[in-house]
Parts: structure tokens; C-alpha cells; sequence
């Protein structure tokens, strides 16, 4: 998973979400900004983003790490092969792989909210479709080794 910025630095910089939480049970008062990553496997169309949540008073520091899928679980299913793995990749859940801070759950539950925004969910949508572009257009062309015949030249 690569960040979108790295390759839409100027448009993540205007369309990165964030919130501004006070009182919220579970979690300190602060400004929290959802960035998102997505696959830059060409031949992979997981239609998912990878949700990393950060704050500006903690530096470089992840305080949740999200997975979210916007299709149907038939889709997830179909895509994985697997109904129990299509449960994980559907929705939004906390990645398993990766550690979560103490207020990852709460993060989750942010998350969840933020994405009442349909118009959220339509820029993950369109963001995912720019990077997988993008991930298309600069792809390195495989090479593919061409042996020639040797042909006797007649004289």
C-alpha cells in the first residue's frame, strides 16, 4: 500500500480528511487526519483503501490503521475467493496486521461516522481510481527476452 500523496501530493493536500474531536468518549480532544494509502499492484482491482490515522502533535506517529472496502460483500467474496477473508475486506475494520494505538477503536468509530459523508466515500471512490491510473500509466513495460534464430547465410 502506498500513500496517495506520493503520487497526488497537491490534491491529497486539499482532499486529505480530517476532524476536529472534542468530547468524543474514548479519545483526547484533538485534530486527527485520515490519509490514505491504496495497492499499486497493477494487475490487483481490490477496490479498498488503507486508512492511516495521524495527529499533528504526534509527528510521524499512526494512531489507527483502517482498512475500508466500499463494494458488497459479493464483490469481497467473488475478489478473495474466501467468505470469511471478504468479511475483513468489506467495510471498515482495524488492519490486524499493522499495531493500533490504545485509541484505535475509537478511531474506528470516527471512521465509521465520517463516512455517513457519502461525498467522502465518492472521493475515496475517485482517488482510488486516479492512483490505480496513474499506477497503470507508469508502469515499467515487462521485457521479454527475444532469441533469434541462427539462420545459415548461404553463400
Amino acid at each position: 500500500m502506498v500513500p496517495f500523496y506520493t503520487r497526488f501530493k497537491d490534491l491529497a493536500l486539499r482532499e486529505t480528511r480530517s476532524a476536529t474531536v472534542r468530547g468524543m468518549p474514548g479519545l483526547p480532544d484533538g485534530e486527527y487526519g485520515f490519509l490514505e494509502l491504496y495497492c499499486d499492484d497493477p494487475a490487483c482491482d481490490c477496490r479498498r483503501a488503507v486508512i492511516q490515522v495521524i495527529a499533528p502533535t504526534s509527528g510521524a506517529n499512526v494512531w489507527a490503521t483502517i482498512n475500508y472496502g466500499w463494494e458488497s460483500l459479493e464483490f469481497y467474496e467473488k475478489w478473495v475467493g474466501h467468505k470469511e477473508t471478504a468479511r475483513d475486506a468489506c467495510g471498515a475494520t482495524l488492519d490486524p496486521i499493522n499495531l493500533q494505538s490504545e485509541y484505535a477503536g475509537a478511531l474506528l468509530r470516527l471512521f465509521t461516522q465520517i463516512l455517513q459523508d457519502q461525498a467522502y466515500v465518492e472521493r475515496l471512490k475517485r482517488h482510488y481510481l486516479l492512483f490505480k491510473a496513474d499506477v497503470q500509466k507508469t508502469r515499467k513495460p515487462v521485457m521479454r527476452s527475444s532469441k533469434k534464430k541462427k539462420t545459415k547465410r548461404k553463400r
